[in-house]
This record gives structure tokens, C-alpha cells and sequence, in this order.
């Protein structure tokens, strides 16, 4: 069996658009600002064996204020920047691979033959612990001070995300 990092996209991969204290995704591809330290701490856990996979809700393209062409575009970006093994987005707020429910990583598990207990989910809002949390990963949340209150208490908290591939790795069975 395989082990994961699960990551959601934006406030973990990319800064998100701030208004009136709620994040929101960027809307272009223009707006898509990767956190310089993405890179370099996802090519560790890469060096360290882990299957990496996006996991993100996109409710906005299910409500139509968002394009899907939009979101496709930034996840192709995506795609050619990092080193990523899939993405795996959710449009529709009812569906069962929107977060918190753990449809995903579910999916994701039985596609890459991953051991969930042995995979980390890593997310800005309490929708990601709560993915994590059922799917029986471990849960890392990135402390963003959004003004929405964590629903979930996660395993560990960090800053970004090369602080959390710090700790990921700490963790590893010598």
C-alpha cells in the first residue's frame, strides 16, 4: 500500500482572495499566487515517497459565479508547476466528495492503492480536518486566522506548508 498527502488548494498551494474576511478562490489565472514555499516542500515529501493529490471544493462553479474553464485553466497550471500526482475537485456542495464528507480521498485511496491510516490530510478550514478526520488520515491544519471558527480539532497545526512537510516527516517509521 501506498502513502498519501492529501492537500487542498487554495490557502495550502495558493494564497487566496480575501474579502470582507472570507477567503475566496482566485477567479483567473492572473489572480493565482503559488506560496513560494509549495515547491520546495512538496518535492520532499515527493523524495520521501508520497503519492500527492489535490483535493478541493469548488462550490462556485456549481453555483455558476465561477467558470469551469477558470478552474480547469489554474488546475492545468497547476499540474505543470508541481509535482502532483492528481487533482480532484468538487463542484456540487450535496455531492459525497464534497468536503467534509471523504469521497475524494476515498476515491483517490482506491485509485492509487493508498493506506489511508498511513496518509495526511493537510487544509486551511475545518472542512479539510473533517475530510481527513473520516477518511482515517492524519489531519494537519494550516492556521490562515480566517474568521471562521475550526469545526474540527486537527492533529497538528503549522503555518504553511513546508512547516507541515517538516512535521510529515518527522513522523515517518525509521
Amino acid at each position: 500500500m501506498n502513502k498519501a498527502v492529501f492537500l487542498d488548494r487554495d490557502g495550502v498551494i495558493n494564497d487566496t482572495i480575501i474579502i470582507n474576511n472570507k477567503s475566496y478562490p482566485p477567479n483567473s489565472l492572473h489572480e493565482l499566487v503559488i506560496f513560494k514555499e509549495v515547491y520546495p516542500a512538496l518535492e520532499l515529501l515527493k523524495k520521501a515517497g508520497f503519492i500527492l493529490i489535490i483535493v478541493t471544493n469548488q462550490p462556485d462553479v456549481g453555483r455558476k459565479t465561477q467558470d469551469l474553464n477558470v478552474v480547469e485553466a489554474i488546475h492545468s497550471y497547476i499540474r505543470d508547476l508541481l509535482p502532483l500526482d492528481d487533482i480532484y475537485a468538487c463542484y456540487d456542495e450535496y455531492s459525497s466528495d464534497y468536503k467534509p464528507k471523504p469521497g475524494m480521498l476515498i476515491r483517490a485511496a482506491s485509485k492509487y492503492q493508498i493506506d489511508l491510516s498511513q496518509s495526511y490530510m493537510v487544509g486551511d478550514r475545518w472542512r479539510d480536518v473533517g475530510a481527513g478526520k473520516a477518511a482515517k488520515c492524519c489531519t494537519i491544519f494550516i492556521e490562515r486566522n480566517y474568521s471562521e471558527q475550526l469545526r474540527e480539532i486537527p492533529d497538528h497545526t503549522c503555518f504553511n506548508l513546508l512547516e507541515a512537510a517538516s512535521f510529515i516527516l518527522s513522523q515517518r517509521n525509521p
